[in-house]
């Protein structure tokens, strides 16, 4: 069981979207300091909350957080970026920042915490995947989740030595800006944090947060054919 209340919390990503829900999730559980990041500066009037700028795609700006937030026990890598870029015909750069923030700046965090956790007792890591790591047909964007899914995979074996938690999420298209023009249905911010949070708390190690991730997860050991995301959506 890992307990939110009293807990010093960083939420990457924390400003808007899932992020902001975390952030806000967190404080009515309990926790005594939420370390929040944004891409630039920015003021939070809460006295738990700490602002933080970070760039995930700079392993010194990773670095920098994690001697500012010593104290974390969670880590919620939350960072991340979308484009409709396909793998084939796509602009090469755009999916190449998609790996960069999605995949390697998740690495990036995990990394310059890890030694925090060891050194506050172990403490939880947990990395935001999506449904489409494990749905073809969202080119650059679904390749850099699924990337980051096995990253978390492995996260999980290499720091088990240290007590360190390795909590993966995979969830379908939350209402946030990043899939604002997506005509899919959407589960609120508050609801996937809800979910998240409640995963964290019991102990899990992989959070299927809502019905559409559960549905693709079971559906995972059947043909390859099927994992595909539905066109048009």
């Amino acid at each position: 069981m890992v307990a939110i209340k009293d807990a010093v919390v960083v939420v990457t990503g924390g400003r808007r979207g899932l992020g902001a829900a975390l952030v806000d999730g967190a404080l009515a559980r309990g926790a005594r300091k939420v370390y929040a990041t944004g891409r630039e500066p920015f003021t939070d009037p809460r006295p738990e909350v700490v602002p933080v700028a970070l760039e995930v795609r700079s392993p010194e700006s990773a670095e920098a957080l994690a001697r500012l937030a010593s104290d974390a026990e969670i880590v919620f890598n939350n960072a991340g970026i979308m484009t409709p870029t396909p793998l084939a015909t796509g602009d090469l750069a755009e999916i190449e920042a998609m790996f960069d923030v999605n995949a390697l700046g998740l690495l990036r965090v995990a990394r310059a915490f890890a030694p925090v956790l060891a050194a506050n007792g172990g403490g939880t890591l947990v990395d935001m995947h999506s449904v489409l790591s494990w749905l073809s047909g969202s080119g650059g964007y679904g390749a850099s989740k699924a990337a980051a899914w096995s990253i978390t995979n492995s996260l999980r074996v290499e720091l088990a030595a240290q007590n360190t938690r390795v909590v993966g999420v995979h969830a379908g298209f939350i209402d946030t800006d990043m899939v604002s023009a997506i005509p899919a249905p959407k589960a609120t911010p508050d609801e996937i944090a809800t979910a998240i949070l409640d995963g964290v708390e019991a102990g899990e190690v992989e959070i299927l947060a809502d019905e559409i991730t559960t549905t693709t997860k079971a559906a995972l050991s059947g043909p390859v054919e099927a994992l595909t995301f539905p066109a048009g959506a």
